[in-house]
């Protein structure tokens, strides 16, 4: 069974909440996590300038997703930056190129689910997954978040993104914060979720 992880990171910190996102579903019995990112869009120069080069850099590795890929998944789990309360472009245009997919009805009954990541601790986040659930809808996907049985999302201890609609990371203005642990946390327990969701469905 495979589970597809497709996401844009512009500063590291999507690419490190999928890597969370990743062993959670390698936790499930039969399930392999695939990660993959979507095409970039801004020319080199317009990252050098944003400060994003080095960073995306380290996650070149990472091979780019094809459309073929997401027919081919039992369930994808997509990341996204906000980008003013909704996705960023580099994903629309990805999810924009699968209107044949749509045509096929080829991701109809797969589980979908969406994580996270903003600047501010209020910069979108509820708004960017739930904005994104609209794309998943129209094909069919069976949707999934992070339930409150997920119990780290709870309590006003910390500063910490997370809501029953999607693991999410606080990002800071400059970038400067990556993932805490409990939002780690939540990302893994995410891919487990959609895993377990997604052999039940296969069975």
């Amino acid at each position: 069974m495979k589970v597809l992880i497709v996401y844009y990171s512009t500063y590291g910190h999507i690419h490190k909440m999928a890597e969370a996102i990743a062993e959670g579903v390698n936790q499930v019995e039969g399930a392999e996590a695939v990660m993959r990112r979507v095409p970039e869009t801004l020319p080199e120069e317009v990252l050098e300038k944003m400060g994003a080069l080095d960073a995306q850099k380290t996650i070149s590795h990472v091979p780019v997703c094809t459309i073929d890929e997401l027919a081919a998944a039992d369930a994808v789990i997509f990341g996204t930056p906000t980008r003013f309360g909704n996705m960023c472009g580099q994903m629309r245009q990805f999810l924009d190129a699968t209107g044949s997919l749509w045509a096929e009805g080829a991701l109809v009954g797969k589980v979908g689910s969406v994580f996270t990541s903003s600047a501010t601790q209020h910069g979108g986040q509820e708004s960017t997954i739930l904005s994104f659930h609209v794309s998943l809808l129209h094909h069919g996907f069976v949707i999934a978040g992070l339930p409150y049985s997920f119990q780290g999302q709870m309590g006003i201890d910390e500063v910490k993104g997370g809501s029953p609609y999607g693991a999410s990371t606080i990002a800071g203005g400059s970038g400067e914060r990556m993932p805490s642990e409990i939002e780690l946390e939540a990302a893994r327990f995410q891919g487990k979720h959609v895993a377990e969701i997604a052999k039940k469905l296969k069975a």
